[in-house]
């Protein structure tokens, strides 16, 4: 039953590896990647020598890390509420609703918050006129982004993880919650004792692959939400989307190259470490 996902991860994750040698060349593509002449690591100089490398490093670090703790938490709590309900029809509800915006391109996501946040005929603005506020140009302001982005990041995954989280719960043995009832325990320290600690292991997990993945933005998210638009780049702009950019501006493709693989390595090491601490900490819980 696994052969067709091996195979699938085989061909589409380990054959392209073969490609990482345009980091150390200067790709041409009428020598393809053989014929292409070895540069060694100048290609790297791109982006390590980049005036806006502290930027671009911010951002990504940054949204990351509040990506992964805001979706950790949102998502558990979201499962204990779902765990809450006994009516079976209303649970397919809410889990379909959840799940439905993750099958949403960025694309439509980026033209619903513009109906939103249009900066002349925007719902936000309208609303914020109609309490006496002034209208706020939106693709033009840096610093309501540091909100938005986490916030449409959440909107969009969440109910993902939740499912996962919340099918986690469902193998707990339901004694464990009939003897602490049995014992007078509240709905805090059933939550508290019992169930929360019983997601311990695929938290850590999920949260260890996460890591390993801080160095890659999702690139639908940070180009097409904000329209790329420049003047909000000092809050929009990752690493992502600045190769992109220099990608189209320049053609060159071994400069994108080494950075997609030192975003690569950097997540290895990344993944190794956690887990390294998590092992000393619980062995239990950790990811190998």
């Amino acid at each position: 039953m696994t052969l067709p996902l091996v195979i699938y991860v085989f061909i589409f994750s380990y054959v392209p590896m073969f490609g990482a040698i345009v980091a150390f060349k200067r790709y041409q593509f009428n020598k393809g990647i053989l014929g292409s002449d070895w540069v060694g690591l100048s290609n790297f100089k791109f982006l390590f020598e980049s005036p806006d490398l502290w930027r671009i490093v911010r951002n990504t670090l940054g949204y990351n890390t509040v990506f992964i703790i805001l979706n950790l938490l949102g998502s558990v709590f979201v499962a204990l509420l779902l765990y809450e309900i006994t009516s079976k029809k209303l649970l397919k509800v809410y889990q379909s609703i959840m799940f439905y915006p993750h099958f949403l391109s960025w694309v439509v996501v980026a033209y619903m918050a513009y109906a939103f946040l249009n900066p002349r005929s925007g719902m936000l603005n309208q609303w914020l006129s109609d309490l006496g506020l002034g209208a706020v140009d939106w693709y033009n302001k840096s610093g309501p982004w540091i909100y938005i982005m986490p916030l449409a990041n959440m909107w969009k995954e969440i109910g993902v993880s939740a499912i996962i989280y919340y099918a986690g719960l469902l193998g707990v043995d339901p004694t464990y919650y009939e003897a602490a009832k049995i014992d007078g325990a509240s709905k805090w320290k059933i939550i508290t004792k019992i169930s929360v600690p019983f997601l311990y292991p695929l938290m850590t997990i999920l949260t260890i692959l996460a890591i390993g993945h801080i160095f890659s933005a999702d690139f639908g998210l940070f180009y097409q939400l904000p329209m790329n638009s420049p003047t909000i780049f000092s809050s929009t702009d990752v690493i992502d989307t600045y190769i992109f950019r220099a990608l189209i501006d320049n053609g060159n493709i071994g400069m994108s190259s080494a950075a997609g693989l030192t975003k690569s390595i950097l997540g290895l090491l990344l993944v190794l470490g956690t887990n390294a601490v998590v092992r000393k900490i619980n062995s239990d819980n950790s990811l190998f």
